[in-house]
């Protein structure tokens, strides 16, 4: 065997040993999350009327967590699949891998600890370690007071329960390692004052992680200086779906919306007509889930409307939906 030949393998061998002690790194090293709590919480009136306003009409815990009928606008909920889990969100969002919602049910959630369910919900890793990908938007959600967490653990623990098995996620290389390095401890919030608009509307839209899906993406990363400008596509409905840019920029924003105009657009889709009407293939729909967010309060809404105002504009032309040629 030559010197060359020699040289060759040996820094072939040095490749393999440092890939190895990295991927080993990466496994044992990460995440960096503490314990799940020792907790026990109190299902109380008053949680169960926050929670269920929460799971239900902001952060859309029970949207995700259910079945959706795709063949009518806006994709509602289908009457009994509440929080069973098994949707799928994957390649055709754009992102690294195949993701399925789990079975939040009590079903699903038998073997759970209410402080398991805090370290998911807020911290990303699952009562077995599993690091969670944040499609389940726990960035957001560690951002949230406490005390609504528990108002959400609180309503699902009171779902009808539903035997559904679900698939495991996978994530591609490597994603699946980077995603390692994405959890962290909850940073609570303290609940800001309902009278101050910015704030409280500051505080809805990260709890609705309205920006996951309204800035576009790139394997899986939001685009720097592109938040809220719309963009994320969608395969959908034999087309390609686009969210709508909601920064406040006058000419493809929301900048020429009055307050009134955003709430109504909320407010129409309360009238079942505006939603309960199939969509043939092909034709424009959409995953929002408007008769959900049509539901949120009319203070709710105008806050978040002050806050968005209150953002960067950004001019981006979106063409909401392209049917397949």
């Amino acid at each position: 065997m030559n010197k060359s030949v020699k040289i060759l393998l040996g820094l072939l061998l040095l490749a393999v040993v440092a890939l190895a002690g990295g991927y080993s790194y990466m496994l044992l090293a990460f995440p960096k999350v503490s314990d799940a709590p020792d907790l026990t919480i109190e299902i109380t009136p008053e949680r169960l009327e926050r929670g269920e306003y929460l799971a239900m009409n902001v952060a859309m815990c029970i949207d995700c967590h259910s079945e959706r009928d795709y063949g009518k606008f806006a994709a509602p909920l289908i009457p009994g699949t509440f929080g069973m889990g098994g949707e799928v969100f994957d390649e055709n969002m754009g992102l690294p891998g195949s993701f399925h919602a789990s079975n939040i049910t009590p079903a699903g959630l038998k073997d759970w600890t209410d402080g398991e369910l805090y370290r998911a919900i807020t911290a990303g890793v699952s009562r077995d370690g599993r690091v969670l990908f944040p499609i389940m938007p726990y960035p957001n959600f560690a951002k949230m007071a406490t005390e609504d967490i528990y108002s959400i653990i609180a309503y699902i623990r009171t779902l009808d329960p539903i035997e559904h098995d679900v698939p495991k996620s996978k994530a591609s290389f490597p994603m699946n390692l980077i995603m390692r390095t994405i959890p962290a401890d909850a940073s609570p919030a303290t609940l800001p004052d309902p009278s101050d608009k910015l704030a409280w509307g500051a505080y809805l839209t990260n709890a609705a992680s309205c920006g996951d899906c309204h800035t576009p993406m790139e394997k899986g990363e939001p685009l720097p200086g592109m938040e809220f400008a719309g963009g994320m596509t969608f395969a959908f409905n034999r087309g390609t779906l686009r969210a709508v840019n909601i920064t406040p920029d006058s000419e493809t924003g929301i900048g020429a919306w009055t307050e009134d105009m955003f709430v109504q657009r909320f407010k129409a889709f309360v009238d079942s007509s505006y939603v309960d009407y199939d969509v043939p293939q092909g034709e424009f729909n959409t995953i929002m889930p408007w008769k959900m967010y049509a539901l949120m309060t009319e203070h709710d809404l105008r806050s978040i409307y002050t806050y968005l105002k209150s953002l960067k504009p950004v001019k981006n032309p979106i063409e909401r939906f392209t049917p397949e040629q």
